[in-house]
């Protein structure tokens, strides 16, 4: 008798477990990384919230941070379930606090020349006199985000290496002051609004100029308010070619619904491109992906974390 209680007592444990893991899935966290107009990140995930919700049976929640380290707090707490544009610093950092927070589903990649990274840009205002990145010593400069690649950690490591010094002292006092407006968009409006002289941005360097490229900063601020923005602005610098950001999911989600999930991923990027570049601010697809492909990011991310400045 006390056999086959405890054998029901363990078949309701059981029970229990299952459902509580199943029940666990029936909310799906997406992080959408801070630096650009809340409203716009909504709108541009509408359809992807619509499509997982239909496709997984959830309810998708949009986790827009209002900077980079919301996300990455999130997908190391192992509450952002999956990123479809992720910072490739931002991953870095999510790494090395947690190597097993997260799988590396893919790559983004360009749709124009299957190019799978961007640049971080330096832009000035068109009718600045501003020609060479060393027409700025002396002035204002503007940075997106700590946890930002093209906004950050490349500029901080080549200005480093050209100038001297650190953010700390203004790269050996070549700029008269540094700053982190919060975002993208923030650093072009700064621009525009002669907050900075110069700041960084991200961009593809791919496609047609006037319209943005193909992907980047550029297009989300031209489709939100600011059409005609290419004819104010000036790029001074750009950087070595940047991988682009990896699409991530949570590790430890259960097996099945994570399978689910990855395919659903792919669907979205094949059968609703429109929806799919909304999401990740260009015309870009996933291609295959590994941690191995941002082994250099992870390098210079740890010097950074680790002091060396």
């Amino acid at each position: 008798m006390k056999l086959k209680l405890a054998s029901l007592l363990l078949t309701a444990l059981v029970g229990s477990y299952n459902f509580s893991a199943h029940a666990a899935t029936r909310e799906l966290n997406l992080g959408i990384l801070g630096g650009q107009n809340a409203t716009q990140q909504i709108g541009d995930n509408v359809c992807v919230k619509q499509y997982f919700d239909k496709t997984l049976n959830v309810d998708t929640k949009l986790r827009n941070s209002s900077d980079y380290s919301g996300v990455i707090q999130g997908l190391v707490a192992g509450k952002i379930d999956m990123v479809l544009s992720m910072s490739p610093s931002s991953f870095a950092s999510v790494q090395i606090r947690n190597p097993n927070a997260v799988d590396v589903i893919g790559i983004l990649t360009d749709d124009k020349d299957q190019s799978k990274g961007y640049h971080s840009v330096v832009v000035v205002r068109e009718d600045s006199p501003y020609k060479t990145i060393a027409d700025l010593k002396g002035h204002a400069f503007g940075f997106a985000d700590p946890d930002s690649t093209s906004g950050f950690l490349i500029p901080n490591h080549d200005f480093r290496k050209q100038f001297g010094g650190s953010k700390d002292d203004n790269y050996d006092h070549f700029f008269a002051s540094t700053t982190f407006s919060g975002g993208h968009e923030q650093d072009i409006l700064g621009v525009l609004n002669k907050q900075f002289d110069g700041a960084v941005t991200w961009t593809s360097m791919v496609g047609d100029y006037n319209k943005g490229y193909t992907a980047g900063a550029f297009g989300r601020l031209m489709r939100m308010d600011h059409p005609n923005l290419m004819k104010n602005i000036r790029i001074i610098w750009h950087s070595q070619l940047i991988p682009n950001g990896p699409i991530l999911v949570r590790h430890d989600l259960p097996s099945d619904f994570k399978a689910n999930l990855v395919k659903a991923i792919n669907e979205l990027d094949k059968n609703h491109h429109d929806c799919w570049m909304k999401a990740v601010g260009g015309h870009q697809h996933i291609s295959p992906a590994t941690v191995d492909d941002y082994a250099t990011i992870i390098d210079l991310k740890r010097e950074l974390m680790n002091g060396d400045r």
